[in-house]
């Protein structure tokens, strides 16, 4: 097991790709190209919506590159559609890589037939039941709370699920926050909280909202194990966030993984970020960016795919964004008498009436 509470993040490679651990996890070849293709295919359909919002499809999105390497590595380190998710708002390298079809993605984007919120939802704020990923909300740390309540179920149930609860840097400064950690320690929930910190909560430094060195120390106040891991390093993303996961499923207690990272974009569409940040900082970080590092260490091993290959899956992704789009949109709009399903089983006699008002007015 890894250490807690560590004075510098956990990382198992460097930024040149040398191995810094004494020895790595055994992975097989497969997994580790797996891990680049997932990650590729995170930083190329980030960088390709930000499209939908220029052609006007779209109101708001929050960018997510700069972050692939948390958010692929949790994807690989649980249980797909066994343990419950309740992630935030810029999870897109997580969902699309635990299998979220891009299609659903755009449709959600887009609000169209095919989302399964049917339009209801603010855009960028996916769910999917077939694979437990419950609606992302805007409302920062919100999730925390009935993340805590899922996993207080699983303890009841005897299952081994686990519930996994992510959020940002943000996030932490909540009151919310603070509820739901603190009741999972009390309660010895089974919940993997992972705290995706990018450094910046829309417009406040991470030293605006807090005097600790660290965000994972904070696990110590509420008696669970904390880890701050190196969230540019996909490999200790993975061996931390894996043995974590683990130790929820067989202690049945919380725990709180922190993976440093950093947003490249702006914080969302609504957002301009040079407001309070220099591009210094922001080329700093993109030269310590996850995957240059993650291929810098599979070229090393002889694994790296050619430059041909990368180019070839690039073109292929943009296809499948291209058919995506064309499917999402083919569905159409949700009708409007659809307002009224979905909440009630029995529907009520004054909403009855209003959705007879609604479709004689069609």
């Amino acid at each position: 097991m890894f250490k807690t509470f560590t004075e510098r993040p956990i990382a198992l490679i460097g930024d040149d790709g040398k191995k810094v651990a004494r020895q790595l996890y055994p992975w097989p070849p497969e997994t580790l190209l797996q891990l680049l293709w997932d990650m590729l295919r995170a930083r190329l359909v980030d960088e390709r919506l930000v499209t939908l919002l220029r052609q006007g499809k779209t109101s708001f999105y929050a960018q997510s590159s700069g972050m692939e390497a948390t958010q692929v590595a949790l994807a690989h380190a649980i249980r797909i559609g066994h343990d419950w998710v309740w992630p935030y708002y810029r999870d897109q390298g997580l969902v699309l890589t635990m299998g979220l079809s891009l299609p659903r993605f755009l449709a959600q984007l887009l609000g169209t037939k095919l989302d399964y919120s049917k339009g209801r939802q603010m855009p960028h704020h996916f769910s999917a039941p077939e694979l437990r990923l419950v609606s992302i909300s805007s409302s920062i740390a919100s999730e925390v709370p009935p993340a805590t309540g899922t996993a207080m179920a699983q303890k009841y149930l005897g299952t081994d699920e686990i519930t996994v609860c992510t959020f940002g840097d943000g996030a932490t400064s909540e009151g919310d926050w603070h509820a739901g950690l603190n009741m999972a320690a009390v309660q010895q929930a089974p919940v993997l909280f992972v705290c995706e910190n990018n450094q910046w909560a829309v417009s406040a430094g991470l030293r605006t909202q807090t005097a600790a060195p660290n965000l994972a120390i904070k696990a110590q106040g509420y008696g669970m194990p904390g880890y701050y891991v190196d969230g540019q390093d996909v490999l200790a993303c993975l061996a931390v966030l894996s043995e974590a996961a683990e130790q929820v499923r067989r202690e049945g207690n919380p725990v709180l993984v922190e993976c440093l990272s950093y947003r490249y974009g702006t914080h969302s569409s609504a957002d301009d970020d040079s407001s309070y940040r220099s591009p210094a900082e922001v080329a700093s970080w993109k030269a310590r960016d996850p995957i240059q590092r993650f291929q810098r260490f599979l070229e090393r091993q002889g694994l790296l795919p050619s430059e041909e290959e990368r180019r070839a899956f690039a073109a292929q992704v943009q296809s499948e964004l291209e058919a995506a789009a064309k499917e999402a949109e083919a569905g159409g709009s949700p009708a409007p008498e659809e307002l009224f399903d979905d909440v009630y089983s029995d529907l009520p006699d004054h909403l009855a009436v209003q959705r007879a008002l609604l479709l004689s007015e069609r």
